[in-house]
């Protein structure tokens, strides 16, 4: 009897609604830092796009095609297996890619409807297979070593997951280090697409290798690197936040 007045007294979807609502104003969404080269000269990039988007389109639209202009990237490097003008291809997607991944975000805050658990849970799911689609493309370009690619793609995830827990235990969201950040990252790819267009080979110390291969050992060494310096640094922070506790 109790079930049933409580049921006609308030309709499902309004207390589903309201439960919704409360769990959102309960969240406190992480500090973002970000402090690369590009940050302040992109941020006002992005608003002035925000504020001239069409009403129709939203955030969900942006982020779908980030991870779309990644997945064709991917598509575009294994078509340079066989034409290697292919490669300009991946770098128009990049720039799709930063279009969509950047401003979903800042589109959200311009018009003041944020969805901070969805948008950040949205967003990075859909980071973790643009990288998937982008090497998995690299390695089946004959441009990258596969054994490289893995050893890049594991590196970019041990970061991801050292930025995800940081974000969750000590609330501050990093999205750059040492002054490098998602965009940087896209630029030097983009450059580095243009040389392996001419010169898909370079010498070290009298060695022939691919070039991206030693971009792609470059970028593994300091993602491993970057994740092991600030897992130490969380670590002895939330270690001295969370000492052990003397037993009783």
């Amino acid at each position: 009897m109790q079930n049933t007045i409580s049921q006609r007294s308030f309709p499902q979807h309004s207390f589903v609604g309201s439960v919704t609502e409360l769990t959102s104003m309960n969240f406190k969404d992480a500090r973002r830092v970000h402090t690369s080269f590009s940050a302040e000269a992109e941020r006002k990039a992005l608003v002035w796009l925000a504020n001239r988007m069409p009403a129709r389109l939203n955030s969900d639209h942006l982020t779908a095609l980030g991870l779309i202009s990644m997945a064709g990237a991917g598509l575009a490097y294994w078509a340079a297996r066989w034409n290697k003008w292919a490669l300009l291809g991946a770098i128009a997607c990049l720039a799709l890619n930063w279009l969509g991944d950047s401003l979903d975000g800042t589109l959200a805050r311009v018009r003041e409807c944020q969805r901070p658990r969805y948008g950040f849970y949205a967003d990075h799911i859909c980071d973790v297979f643009a990288a998937l689609f982008l090497l998995g493309g690299m390695a089946l370009s004959g441009y990258m070593t596969p054994l490289v690619t893995a050893g890049l793609l594991i590196g970019y995830y041990m970061l991801s997951i050292e930025v995800f827990l940081a974000t969750y235990t000590i609330g501050r969201f990093q999205l750059s280090f040492f002054k490098f950040g998602p965009t940087e990252l896209r630029v030097a790819l983009a450059i580095g697409n243009l040389f392996v267009l001419f010169k898909p080979v370079s010498h070290v110390f009298g060695h022939a290798f691919r070039l991206f291969d030693i971009g792609g050992v470059v970028g593994m060494l300091g993602m491993v690197g970057i994740t092991i310096f600030t897992a130490i640094r969380n670590g002895r922070q939330l270690y001295h936040e969370e000492p052990i506790p003397e037993r009783l």
